[in-house]
């Protein structure tokens, strides 16, 4: 894997301390998800034209990923930081490093059916869980671009899965 040089800013919000920061801004749940759903809604108002977010993923690329609740039925959306992975989109269900798993993975798990607006285009995708070749070697991508997932490893006990949104042909 060849090294990525990144820009001084881009390495401040990659790096560990900030996914600390991240991960006890977490637990205020009710504005966590506020602020996730204002993210969401500009991401899709501008179609798709903000391509990276610095807080929520520390200048990833970023996806919107849509599923309907597995509660509620209602459609949810959630921005995400991904990686192409052949075909598919690889996103990690680290929820900053909560214990808890997040609720877009828990409504997946209900029905892996999900819409994504990445890179300006709409995807009707289906989700399942890498397997774990899969999952090391998507891992180990990952944080070699941003860090601050592998301290989300360390701040929870649960294994953060790696998920693949696969695209769905008609």
């Amino acid at each position: 894997m060849t090294t990525m040089q990144l820009h001084p800013f881009e390495r401040f919000w990659r790096n560990r301390l900030f996914a600390r920061v991240r991960h006890h801004l977490a637990r205020f749940r009710r504005s966590s998800g506020v602020l996730t759903r204002a993210h969401a809604t500009l991401i899709r108002w501008t179609g798709g034209r903000i391509r990276r977010s610095f807080v929520f993923t520390g200048g990833m690329p970023i996806l919107v990923l849509t599923t309907v609740g597995r509660k509620t039925g209602k459609r949810r959306s959630t921005p995400l930081a991904f990686l192409r992975w052949g075909d598919a989109f690889a996103v990690m269900a680290s929820n900053a490093g909560s214990d808890r798993l997040p609720a877009w993975w828990l409504n997946l798990l209900a029905d892996p059916a999900a819409e994504i607006l990445a890179d300006r285009n709409r995807y009707q995708v289906t989700a399942r869980r890498a397997d774990p070749e899969e999952d090391e070697a998507i891992w180990g991508t990952v944080t070699g671009l941003n860090p601050g997932f592998d301290e989300y490893r360390r701040l929870t006990e649960r294994r953060i899965p790696v998920v693949l949104l696969e695209l769905r042909h008609p």
